[in-house]
């Protein structure tokens, strides 16, 4: 059986949700939208944060509209640059 090549799993344009948890505070989630928003629109009603049960951290959630699977790599790759970043999904 062939394995999948990732690109093929994907029908482009389509909506998908970055997550990411970091530290907590404005500059982690600006940096989030920041890194996206080298490849996509970003707007502020895209963005969802919640905080951590001691508030240490934050997860924030990020919906964009996708229209290659190089924007999806190219995002990540970005975002994995973000200082404070525990956790990318």
């Amino acid at each position: 059986m062939k394995k999948p090549n990732p690109e093929e799993l994907f029908d482009f344009p389509c909506h998908y949700q970055f997550k990411a948890i970091g530290l907590e505070g404005d500059d982690f989630r600006v940096a989030i939208m920041a890194a996206a928003s080298q490849f996509v629109t970003v707007t502020e009603d895209a963005v969802k944060c919640r905080p951590s049960g001691k508030g240490s951290y934050q997860a924030v959630s990020l919906s964009v509209t996708l229209n290659s699977y190089q924007q999806l790599v190219d995002i990540y790759a970005e975002m994995r640059q973000v200082a404070g970043l525990k956790m990318l999904l």
